[in-house]
C-alpha cells in the first residue's frame, strides 16, 4: 500500500501533494510499468482521506498519461522508468509488454499492428474553430485594450524587437511557470502570428535537407507549410497513443513533429511513457523534437498536462503554442519556446526577421495574461467542458 506523510505537503492541497508523491515514485521506478495502483476507497482509507481526494489525484495522473483505468479492473501504471539512461530496445520491450496487456483487454489489438484510428466528426471539431473561445469574455479584454491605449500611450508605435517585446515574453514565462510548471526564461519565448508562421520558421532555422517525420493523420497544413518550405516529410502511422514506434524505429527523420495531447483529427494522446520513448529516440538519434501543444491547456482534469518540453533534459524540444485556439481564430499569435543550445543559431540565421505581431496586440495580451484575466479565461472553459462531459454521460 503507498504511504505518504501528509504533513510533510506544506501548503499544498493533498489531492496535489498525493499526485506529486505517486508521480514521483513511478518516474523513478518505484512503482513499476503494470503495476496496479490502490483502489480509490482501499487508497482513501490507507492515507486517512477523502475517497473525492484520491480520485482527484489519480484523474491527474490519469490527464498526464502516467497511469490509465481498465473497467473492472483498477488503475495500471502506463509510464516505464525514468528515462534518461534508458536504451531504445528496454523501450521497445515496455512497448511491447503494455501491448501485450491491451491485447488481454481487447483482442482486436495485435503487438505490431496499428489500431484503427476513429475520424473525428466535423461537427464535433474544426480546427478553424477553437473549443477554448467558448469561455472567452470580449467585454473584460476590451477593457484591457482601453486600458493598454491610456497606460502606454506612444510606446505602442514603436516597432517591435525581432523576437517580440519583452513585456509580453515575460509575461508568458510568468504564466507557464504559474499555470504550466515550465520554467522557461523569457529570452527563450519568441513571438509570432500563430503556428503555421512558426512551422515555416522552423524549416529555416534547422534546415531543407533535414527529414521531417510527422504523425500520419495529422492536421493537413503542417505538412503543407512544410513542403511550402522546401521541407521533405516522412508521413509515420500512429495509433491513439501516438506513433507507433516500429514507425520511429523505421525512420531516418531528423525532425519529430507531434501534438502529444489531442493530435488532430484522430484525438491521439501520447501517455508518460510515449513522451519519454519520442525523447530517447531524439536523443540516440541525435535529433530533434517540435511539440505542437495546441489543445493540452483545455484538458479536462483539474491540472493542465505535463508537456514534453517540460520533461527534456537535454535540450532536444522545440515548443510551440498558439493563442489563435485558446482566445480567439482572429488572435494571430502564438509563441515558440526555442532548447538553449538553439538561442544563438536562431539569433544568427533568422534574427534579421521582423516581429510579426503589432505592438499593441503585444502589450494587450501582456495585459491580460499577467492581470491573471487569460487563466481565469482557461478555468471556466475547462469547468464547461467538464460539465459537458457530465452532462454527456448522464444522457448516455
Amino acid at each position: 500500500m503507498l504511504t505518504y506523510n501528509l504533513n510533510n505537503r506544506g501548503n499544498k492541497p493533498i489531492y496535489e501533494y498525493i499526485y506529486e508523491k505517486i508521480k514521483e515514485d513511478i518516474r523513478n521506478n518505484i512503482i513499476r510499468a503494470g503495476e496496479k495502483l490502490p483502489s480509490k476507497r482501499g487508497l482513501a482509507e490507507h492515507l486517512g482521506v477523502s475517497v473525492l481526494t484520491i480520485a482527484s489525484s489519480y484523474q491527474m495522473l490519469i490527464d498526464e498519461g502516467y497511469i490509465y483505468s481498465r473497467q473492472r479492473s483498477g488503475y495500471f501504471v502506463c509510464a516505464p522508468e525514468e528515462m534518461s539512461d534508458v536504451s531504445l530496445g528496454l523501450i521497445l520491450q515496455n512497448a511491447a509488454r503494455r501491448q501485450d496487456a491491451e491485447s488481454d483487454a481487447d483482442p482486436d489489438v495485435q503487438i505490431g499492428m496499428k489500431k484503427s484510428l476513429p475520424e473525428k466528426n466535423a461537427a464535433d471539431t474544426n480546427m478553424d474553430e477553437p473549443q477554448g473561445n467558448i469561455g472567452f469574455q470580449f467585454a473584460e479584454y476590451s477593457q484591457i485594450m482601453r486600458r493598454v491605449i491610456s497606460k502606454y500611450g506612444s510606446k505602442l508605435l514603436i516597432k517591435s524587437p525581432p523576437l517580440g517585446c519583452e513585456i509580453l515574453r515575460k509575461a508568458i514565462s510568468d504564466y507557464l511557470l504559474r499555470y504550466r510548471g515550465m520554467i522557461v526564461p523569457y529570452n527563450r519565448i519568441i513571438i509570432g502570428s500563430g503556428s503555421e508562421y512558426f512551422y515555416g520558421m522552423i524549416v529555416l532555422l534547422l534546415g531543407r535537407d533535414k527529414i521531417y517525420g510527422l504523425e500520419n493523420p495529422s492536421y493537413e497544413k503542417i505538412r503543407a507549410v512544410y513542403e511550402a518550405n522546401g521541407a521533405h516529410c516522412d508521413m509515420l502511422d500512429m495509433d491513439l497513443n501516438g506513433i507507433l514506434t516500429s514507425e520511429l524505429m523505421r525512420t531516418n527523420a531528423d525532425v519529430l513533429h507531434v501534438t502529444p495531447f489531442n493530435s488532430y483529427p484522430t484525438g491521439a494522446t501520447a501517455n508518460a511513457s510515449k513522451r519519454y520513448e519520442y525523447l530517447v529516440w531524439a536523443r540516440q538519434r541525435n535529433a530533434v523534437i517540435v511539440e505542437d501543444d495546441i489543445d493540452s491547456e483545455f484538458a479536462v482534469g483539474t491540472k493542465p498536462v505535463e508537456t514534453i518540453y517540460s520533461i527534456d533534459n537535454d535540450g532536444l524540444v522545440i515548443y510551440l503554442n498558439t493563442f489563435s485556439k485558446s482566445i480567439a481564430p482572429s488572435m494571430r499569435m502564438g509563441y515558440m519556446i526555442l532548447p538553449e543550445n538553439f538561442e544563438r543559431l536562431y539569433i544568427k540565421k533568422l534574427g534579421f526577421y521582423s516581429c510579426t505581431v503589432p505592438v499593441y496586440d503585444q502589450y494587450v495580451l501582456a495585459e491580460y495574461i499577467s492581470s491573471g484575466c487569460f487563466e481565469r479565461h482557461l478555468n471556466r472553459t475547462r469547468r464547461r467542458l467538464r460539465q459537458k462531459i457530465r452532462e454527456k454521460n448522464v444522457i448516455s
